[in-house]
């Protein structure tokens, strides 16, 4: 009786593999944390050689960067987002970009707090990029209220702290469950209290027409 003919192997084909990676690299880090977080688990999700991710990544500290850069590009996506659907002054802007930050910062927290972890030190030229185009948001945002650079002078740098702290710290407040007077209204309920932080977080002479 002859023997069945085996059938031959096909190598594994992944259509964007670095894609994939990224995807189930941020499920491996809501599940396990940063600490716990392996390359083994995150090529097993993506349902790849444990040798695999070394084609696009080095390590795992490489792999936790360039998922922290796609984070960031979130965050400014989110932020454009609220801005796209605000009025078109210049403290509506701003205060909608508070918004986005804060929205996405509930929807992703573990992802917001790889993204401002002391490891992540913006080595990485993809995260620095990104991580800077976010920083813009704020920036700018002050920029366009000033009428002028806002980094160019002590009271704008001052100002981009406040609005830049005032956002990132409510965010942080809401992930902990603090202030829940607060942060525990529905997220529609919080958008008007957000703006109105954005909005306080700016002296009044801040604003140009």
């Amino acid at each position: 009786m002859a023997k069945p003919e085996k059938t031959a192997k096909r190598p594994y084909h992944h259509g964007d593999l670095r894609a994939a990676l990224l995807t189930a690299a941020e499920a491996e880090l809501i599940d396990k944390g940063a600490d716990a977080f392996s390359l083994r688990g995150t090529a097993k999700r993506a349902g790849v050689s444990h040798a695999a991710p070394a084609h696009h990544f080095r390590d795992s500290n490489a792999l936790l960067d360039a998922l922290a850069a796609a984070g960031f590009s979130r965050l400014t996506a989110a932020m454009r987002d609220e801005q796209a659907q605000a009025g078109p002054d210049k403290a509506a802007q701003m205060a909608a970009a508070g918004v986005g930050y804060v929205r996405f910062a509930l929807a992703n927290p573990e992802l917001l707090q790889l993204m401002f972890g002391t490891a992540r030190r913006g080595d990485d030229p993809e995260l620095r990029r990104n991580s800077e185009a976010a920083f813009s948001m704020m920036v700018n945002g002050v920029g366009a209220m000033r009428g002028r650079d806002a980094l160019r002078g002590e009271a704008g740098w001052r100002d981009v702290a406040a609005c830049w702290s005032m956002v990132h710290g409510y965010a942080q407040l809401a992930i902990a469950g603090k202030m829940a007077f607060a942060t525990g209204l529905d997220f529609e309920q919080q958008r008007g209290l957000i703006e109105d932080l954005m909005r306080r977080a700016l002296p009044v002479d801040a604003v140009r027409d």
